[in-house]
């Protein structure tokens, strides 16, 4: 059987206050373009279709829209939701889903075992599909044990629990004939993050080992890091990464959703199809000079500014390059004052120092510095 693996679309983002809502059609026409030449058996969106939990009316438009067109190319169409989704709000549109021949899972709720997907392809492969929409560690992990348990063990209890769910759903693994295929929003330890994920919720509190996953998973379809890349696991495994670079952390990232091939007697055969609709992201630096010089019509640019700081450069600037979101000095052009700082602050005494910050403060009084005198003289013959 053939998989689209497609995730983190995050519709609704806006990059430095310009929406991308335009190129999102264009990026989700081409995943549609591609699931009809490609004729996938089962499209599988692994969570973050919306960049906030209150997506705008054209956001869930375009994501509805594209997830009916992806329906229409004849594949089936299993979605769960990411930590950017608001899981209740999208299984309360589970009856149009339904209604779509759509399958929809946005949280995890009371029966587990809806959790778990099944169907035939149209030439009688017979598949079944563990989804695992994003599980926060606060529902993960009961509120009593989070309080009781250290740091480290609440980590491993989530990790505990994220594998107990997956031993749990996969009792079925054992089927002879069956493809077992599973899809997870999450962070798997040693994966590398595409620059512009939610940190709270890809830290190692959020990290499982690759371990979690069931023995006779035939491919694993991650969503949550935004790189394409697969992932060292028992199973095949791998994150689709998302269709267009999300912050200018991601401008390296190449951009595509998987097709995957894999049948119950051969290993998944992955390839990855390119996404090229959106407007690339780029980081450009220079003087003004060598920035007149820049010819990159079709990418947002972040500019670092190699000029003296001045009222008026920004928009100097965004006059040369239209497309500069961000404009900034560069780095390198600021010094380091912190460096400065200890260089002067090296081999003077905390009275020496303490008389300093009172000068910088226009603070003359004798009885100050003769205050901290005494209790600088305390403390030192009590330590």
């Amino acid at each position: 059987m053939r998989i689209l693996h497609t995730s983190d679309w995050h519709v609704g983002k806006v990059l430095k206050g310009r929406t991308r809502h335009e190129e999102h059609i264009r990026v989700l026409g081409q995943v549609v373009e591609i699931a009809r030449a490609e004729r996938p058996d089962l499209v599988i969106v692994a969570g973050d279709l919306y960049d906030s939990a209150a997506p705008a009316p054209d956001s869930t438009r375009v994501v509805t829209r594209a997830l009916s067109a992806l329906r229409q190319s004849g594949a089936e169409i299993v979605v769960i939701g990411g930590n950017h989704d608001n899981g209740p709000a999208l299984d309360a549109l589970r009856p149009w889903a339904e209604a779509a021949g759509i399958v929809l899972r946005g949280a995890v709720r009371d029966n587990p075992d809806e959790l778990l997907v099944s169907g035939t392809t149209a030439g009688g492969e017979r598949w079944q599909l563990v989804t695992l929409p994003f599980l926060s560690q606060r529902y993960a992990v009961r509120a009593a044990e989070m309080y009781e348990l250290t740091a480290a063990e609440a980590t491993q209890t989530y990790a505990d629990h994220i594998a107990r769910l997956f031993a749990r759903l996969s009792e079925r693994f054992a089927d002879p004939g069956v493809v077992n295929l599973l899809t997870a929003h999450l962070t798997v330890v040693g994966a590398t993050s595409g620059g512009g994920e939610r940190e709270a919720h890809t830290v190692m509190g959020y990290a499982v080992p690759a371990t979690v996953f069931p023995p006779g998973t035939h491919y694993a379809a991650l969503g949550h890091l935004h790189r394409a890349q697969s992932v060292i696991a028992p199973c095949p495994a791998r994150y689709s990464g998302s269709p267009l670079a999300i912050d200018f952390g991601e401008e390296e990232n190449v951009c595509s959703v998987a097709i995957v091939d894999v049948a119950v007697d051969k290993a998944a055969r992955v390839r990855d199809v390119p996404i090229t609709a959106a407007l690339s992201l780029r980081t450009v630096r220079g003087t003004l000079e060598q920035l007149a010089t820049v010819n990159l019509p079709d990418a947002w640019l972040r500019v670092l500014v190699r000029e003296t700081p001045r009222v008026g450069l920004r928009e100097d600037v965004q006059e040369l390059l239209p497309n500069a979101l961000e404009v900034r000095i560069d780095p390198d052009m600021v010094p380091d004052k912190a460096g400065e700082r200890m260089a002067q602050r090296a081999g003077r005494s905390p009275r020496e120092l303490f008389g300093d910050y009172l000068d910088s403060r226009g603070n003359a009084e004798d009885g100050v510095r003769e205050l901290f005198d005494e209790l600088y003289d305390e403390v030192s013959s009590n330590s």
